[in-house]
């Protein structure tokens, strides 16, 4: 099955390079259009039908959110671009949305191209597409979410009904306040960095806790944590000083 694309990006040179690895090192793809600002975007993705549309985040008229916000029920796959890892890449993050940095990779493209073709559930991925919309609204920012790729599928949680993070091997355990679990297929260090603006900590190595859920610190036995579901959460040394000084400023 051919792959239609739809390649939006104000820079000429980067639109023909992407162009052309697409349509040289990528099977089966053709690249029916492409566009340089927001109102030619919206303006082609009105008339034209893409599976993909590779959309770069800093275009000179706006961003390429601005397109989103103006496609009503998008029927196509979005692989974002950008040359600077600023605070968007973190809401694409969280919303399990792929994203590739400039000067892009050859492989990573292969990869993202592929992914694209494989996926599914339409369904899913506009709710992965507002979330991303929501993320990045500042209106609802106590309200943001996370998009988490599990075994069976696509789970979207409030990260504040997150009440622990736990390593398991290459796995990790989130922990809910419903005490329900949810397995994903990433190291907990990934979640270390996204979640840390958001008063997660990582205490230990098996483990990274949302600081509004602790019940307790008890000094005995080493030190260790109570959350507030009762498990008990092991405290490297450490991190003692830097968790009771987090604590302190809740």
């Amino acid at each position: 099955m051919i792959l239609k694309v739809v390649i939006v990006e104000d820079e000429k040179k980067s639109r023909e390079t992407l162009k052309a690895m697409l349509e040289e090192f990528c099977k089966d793809v053709k690249v029916i259009a492409t566009a340089s600002n927001v109102s030619e975007a919206v303006k082609v993705l009105s008339v034209v039908s893409p599976d993909v549309v590779f959309l770069d985040i800093e275009l000179q008229t706006g961003q390429g959110f601005d397109v989103l916000n103006q496609i009503k029920d998008p029927n196509f796959e979005v692989i974002f671009t950008t040359a600077f890892e600023k605070y968007a890449i973190k809401a694409i993050k969280f919303s399990s949305l792929d994203y590739l940095l400039k000067p892009i990779d050859l492989d990573e493209l292969k990869q993202a191209v592929e992914k694209a073709r494989n996926r599914m559930d339409t369904n899913v991925y506009r709710e992965q597409i507002d979330t991303l919309m929501q993320n990045l609204s500042k209106e609802t920012y106590r309200q943001e979410k996370i998009c988490l790729a599990t075994t069976i599928g696509m789970e979207f949680i409030k990260i504040e009904d997150i009440v622990l993070c736990k390593a398991d091997g290459s796995y990790t355990s989130f922990v809910l306040k419903n005490k329900s679990k949810l397995m994903v297929s990433k190291h907990l260090k990934e979640y270390e960095h996204l979640l840390a603006e958001h008063q997660f900590m990582r205490v230990h190595n098996s483990f990274v806790i949302n600081l509004r859920e602790v019940k307790k610190y008890i000094k005995a036995d080493g030190g260790y944590i109570i959350m507030s579901n009762d498990m008990h959460v092991s405290l490297s040394p450490r991190k003692k000083d830097e968790l009771i000084d987090a604590l302190k400023k809740l």
